[in-house]
């Protein structure tokens, strides 16, 4: 699927549209060598990968620096070919020297988008989620407890998840219960989905577990502005760890 990815959101034009700019890597990595195998088992280790293509650009130990980039990105194996494909977007340039030559099978492609997007417009997308819900802290537990997130393993589970965020003509980007809306409609009888394994870490990150599901289908926008603002930030959890960027073409 060829995609195209928003890293920066420039409102602009008439009502009913808006614009964004992508710069977007693809790395064809070789998921027989150390280097790729090892993020292949380690969620975490594949987080540094995707990092170490931004050196410079905030201050080393900062707590917020993938935001701070705007970097999001996505990831899938072909077993039969030991092939890793890795998107990567971001809101400055990458480089991906750090990288070992010997685990690529070629040369990083890189990618400049410019697109402004209009109310009506169909878009064909995909995204690997972490599709979760939270339960609350129990009563009687010290304030500000934070809840439980609990992952939603079933497909239709995991529709009705995607379906909270999508937006209907005329309802708002921000939904009564506080969900932020993609900006854009869809059925969701027509939406392919698929549960991917589950990645992890091992120690120090012991006891980190990211569920995924992969969705396609083709939206509706209903609102650019609320969809650029997806597509540049993502959505839902486990960003850091290849979720909840939005593919489009």
């Amino acid at each position: 699927m060829n995609t195209t990815t928003a890293t920066s959101h420039k409102p602009s034009g008439p009502s009913g549209t808006a614009r964004f700019v992508a710069t977007q890597s693809l790395l064809t990595l070789d998921a027989r060598h150390p280097y790729v195998a090892k993020s292949l088992i380690d969620a975490q280790d594949m987080h540094r990968n995707v990092m170490s293509g931004f050196p410079g650009w905030v201050d080393d130990g900062s707590p917020d620096a993938r935001s701070q980039m705007g970097i999001l990105s996505t990831w899938t194996i072909d077993l039969r070919s030991a092939q890793l494909n890795l998107v990567v977007q971001s809101n400055v340039p990458a480089n991906w020297n750090a990288i070992p030559r010997a685990a690529m099978t070629k040369a990083p492609e890189t990618l400049t988008v410019d697109r402004t997007f209009r109310t009506g417009d169909r878009v064909d997308f995909r995204t690997v989620v972490n599709p979760v819900r939270t339960i609350p802290a129990p009563p009687g537990s010290p304030p500000k407890t934070r809840g439980t997130r609990v992952p939603h393993t079933h497909p239709k589970h995991v529709k009705e998840w995607f379906s909270r965020r999508l937006q209907p003509t005329g309802e708002p980007a921000i939904a009564s219960d506080g969900v932020t809306r993609i900006g854009g409609d869809t059925d969701t009888e027509r939406l392919a989905l698929r549960m991917l394994p589950q990645v992890s870490s091992p120690a120090p990150h012991k006891g980190l577990r990211i569920a995924r599901a992969e969705i396609k289908g083709t939206l509706t926008i209903t609102d650019p502005k609320a969809l650029v603002a997806a597509l540049t930030q993502g959505i839902g959890h486990a960003r850091a760890y290849s979720c909840g960027l939005i593919l489009v073409r």
